[in-house]
C-alpha cells in the first residue's frame, strides 16, 4: 500500500471533518511540504517523514471531528476535580511504567521489537463486533524489514533509507535521545507554538502515536509521556472503560479527540487505546455520508524483544 492510498483509506474510515479541523490539517501538511522542498540540511524532513506527517495531519483533523470520550451525562467543559483526577491517574501510571520498564531488555540493533494486540470494533447500529489479533515485528534500528498486521492484514515494510525516518521515531537509539523530563518532552510532542490549544492537541495525539509504536521504550520515556499528558489542560476521566480483552479500567481523554488511554483501575498499568470511527461511506462536498460508525478498543497482550520476524518472546519474558 502506498502512502497516498493510505491517506484515502484513512479518510474513508473516520468521521467527517469540520472546517476548522480541515484548515488545521492543511496547515500542518503545508508546513511539512515546505520543509521537504527546502535544500537538504541537518534536521530537514525527508520524503517518508513528510508523507507520514501528511497522514498524521489527516488523522488529527479526522479525530478532531469525533466525539470526546466522556462519561454519560458529563459536560464537555473540564472541572477542577476532573483535571486533578486525570493528572493523578497519569502520575500513578507513570510510576507503574517505571517499575515495569526495569524488567524490559535493552534491544540490540539487529533485533526486533515485538508487540501483540487485540482489537475489537463494535458498530453502533446493530451492535455487530469484529475482533482482530495483530502482531508486529519492528526492526530496532530500522535497517531491516519490518512486519505489521493491522485488522488482520499483513504489511511488510522495507528497511528505512539513509535519510528516511519515522514520526514519532520507532528506532530505539533515537528514542533514547528523547527527553524523559515531561516539560521537555511536551516541547518535542507539540508541533505548534507552546501554550496554544492546538499545541496541546498535537501533544496529546503524538503521545497516542508514540504509544502505538514500539512498546519496548528506553527506561522512563513512557512514564514521561504520561506525565507530559498530565500537564495538558482539559484532560478528562472516564471511570468505566473496558479494553478489548474485557479488562475493566479507567480512561483519560482530551476534548475534541476520539482517542483515549485506558489504564487498569487497580494497578494503573497501561492497557490500550479506545477510539471512535466510521467504516465505509463516501465523501460528498466535504462530508462523509453513509458508512457505519463504531467504537474500537485495543488491548495490549504482550511486548518483547526477539531475534527474527515470526519469533515470539517466551511467555515468562512477555508482558
Amino acid at each position: 500500500m502506498d502512502d497516498l492510498t493510505a491517506v484515502r483509506d484513512l479518510e474513508t474510515d473516520v468521521p467527517p471533518l469540520t472546517d476548522r479541523a480541515r484548515d488545521d490539517a492543511r496547515a500542518r501538511l503545508l508546513r511539512a511540504v515546505d520543509r521537504e522542498t527546502r535544500p537538504h540540511r541537518a534536521g530537514a524532513f525527508p520524503r517518508r517523514l513528510a508523507l507520514r506527517t501528511a497522514i498524521a495531519a489527516t488523522a488529527t483533523a479526522a479525530v478532531a471531528a469525533g466525539a470526546a470520550v466522556l462519561r454519560d451525562g458529563e459536560e464537555r467543559d473540564a472541572t477542577a476535580p476532573q483535571l486533578a483526577g486525570a493528572a493523578q491517574l497519569l502520575h500513578r501510571a507513570a510510576e507503574r511504567s517505571r517499575a515495569d520498564s526495569a524488567h524490559l531488555p535493552v534491544p540490540r540493533n539487529d533485533q526486533y521489537l515485538y508487540t501483540k494486540e487485540i482489537s475489537t470494533r463494535t458498530f453502533l447500529k446493530g451492535g455487530r463486533t469484529q475482533r482482530f489479533t495483530d502482531e508486529s515485528w519492528l526492526s530496532v534500528d530500522g535497517s531491516r524489514p519490518s512486519r505489521y498486521s493491522y485488522y488482520g492484514r499483513i504489511l511488510d515494510e522495507p528497511p528505512l533509507g539513509e535519510h528516511e525516518v519515522r514520526w514519532p521515531p520507532t528506532e530505539y537509539a533515537k528514542l533514547k535521545k528523547w527527553p524523559t523530563d515531561p516539560d521537555k518532552l511536551l516541547d518535542v510532542l507539540s508541533l505548534r507554538d507552546p501554550g496554544s490549544p492546538e499545541a496541546a492537541q498535537d501533544a496529546y495525539l503524538n503521545a497516542c502515536l508514540l504509544l502505538r509504536g514500539p512498546r519496548v521504550m528506553p527506561p522512563g520515556l513512557q512514564a514521561a509521556a504520561f506525565e507530559a499528558v498530565a500537564k495538558l489542560p482539559g484532560i478528562r476521566l472516564d471511570h468505566d472503560a473496558v479494553d478489548a480483552l474485557g479488562r475493566r479500567g479507567v480512561a483519560v481523554s482530551y476534548p475534541g479527540l476520539s482517542f483515549a488511554f485506558i489504564f487498569d483501575r487497580k494497578t494503573y498499568a497501561y492497557l490500550g487505546l479506545r477510539q471512535e470511527g466510521s467504516k465505509g461511506g463516501r465523501w460528498v462536498d466535504g462530508e462523509l455520508r453513509g458508512g457505519q460508525k463504531y467504537t474500537e478498543v485495543k488491548g495490549l497482550v504482550a511486548v518483547g524483544v526477539v531475534d527474527r520476524i515470526g519469533q515470539r518472546p517466551r511467555a515468562d519474558a512477555a508482558r
